[in-house]
């Protein structure tokens, strides 16, 4: 008997949760809140998408603003041929995987050896390095700097100023306190060395952090131009970014040179795909915005949980 009621309690479905009314409203208005919050960010990038894709006259009247009219994608086969942007492009990519790939492993390697006890001096290099997050020597020393290195009109400027991050290092740092000593203490005992510690035990169990500064670097790297303008003046160099920057600022001079590309008013579709300097600013634009929308769903899982227990100990 005993056996059968205990079996009876266990099928019976759990009671539903009552909400009141003041809960049912909250929530109503919170999701319609974010809702809103969410299609204000978004509508930025939808704007440039549309405007990019329609009828040129039309967008640059400033008509296009909810719905495309007249799609086509002229656009981006007439910017895509523009002198020099395939090769910005490949400066971009490059300059953005091989520092992102470097500024994680430094900040790891560097979080890392900052919570380690027997360092020597640890406090003291710790500050040193963070207190670069507050004072520099300036823009004209850094030139100088730049300069004696032979690093200007060198696509290195790209990479080494960017690899030591102190704020992705305090990230890393923190991070790491959180997991277990233990298992350090475990893999010493084993024979390991701090580099074997590091690569084998550490770095898998911080993938959360990790991603997390991989998409702070990526964004950054991607997105930089000045660097391009203040260290480069071989146009092999240029970064997407900085083309972009010059396109939008010679906008009205590269419609003219694009309506001209053929030589003829007959290699020009029609008149709703001549280029205007609205049609070039919003294509370029989503040209070099797109590839990094793309970039961060695949590291969004991460990202949360990697902020969160890299900016709060516990």
């Amino acid at each position: 008997m005993e056996i059968s009621r205990n079996m009876k309690k266990k099928k019976r479905k759990p009671k539903k949760m009552i909400r009141s009314k003041g809960d049912t409203t909250f929530t109503i208005v919170n999701y319609l809140f974010f809702g809103l919050v969410t299609l204000i960010c978004a509508y930025p990038f939808y704007y440039l998408i549309i405007n990019s894709i329609s009828n040129n006259e039309l967008s640059s009247l400033g008509e296009i603003r909810f719905l495309p009219k007249q799609l086509h994608l002229e656009n981006y086969k007439q910017v895509l041929q523009l002198d020099g942007l395939p090769l910005a492009a490949i400066v971009s990519v490059g300059r953005t995987v091989i520092g992102t790939a470097c500024t994680v492993l430094a900040s790891a390697f560097l979080g890392f050896i900052f919570t380690q006890e027997k360092m020597w001096r640890r406090q003291f290099w710790y500050r040193a390095i963070i207190i670069t997050m507050y004072f520099n020597a300036g823009l004209i020393p850094m030139f100088i700097t730049m300069k004696t290195l032979h690093l200007t009109n060198n696509f290195w400027v790209y990479i080494l100023p960017a690899i030591v991050q102190p704020f992705n290092i305090i990230l890393v740092k923190t991070y790491i306190e959180s997991i277990p000593k233990s298992l350090q203490e475990a893999a010493e005992m084993d024979g390991a060395n701090i580099v074997q510690v590091f690569f084998k035990v550490v770095l898998p169990n911080c993938t959360p952090i990790l991603a997390t500064v991989a998409i702070f670097s990526a964004v950054a790297q991607w997105n930089s131009f000045q660097d391009t303008l203040i260290y480069i003046t071989d146009q092999k160099l240029y970064s997407l970014q900085y083309l972009l920057y010059t396109y939008i600022n010679q906008a009205n001079s590269l419609a003219q040179m694009v309506r001209n590309a053929g030589g003829s008013v007959a290699n020009v579709a029609s008149a709703a795909t001549t280029q205007t300097p609205t049609s070039i600013q919003m294509t370029v634009s989503v040209i070099v915005v797109l590839p990094i929308m793309f970039i961060y769903p695949m590291f969004q899982k991460h990202f949360g949980k990697g902020i969160m227990l890299g900016a709060v100990k516990g």
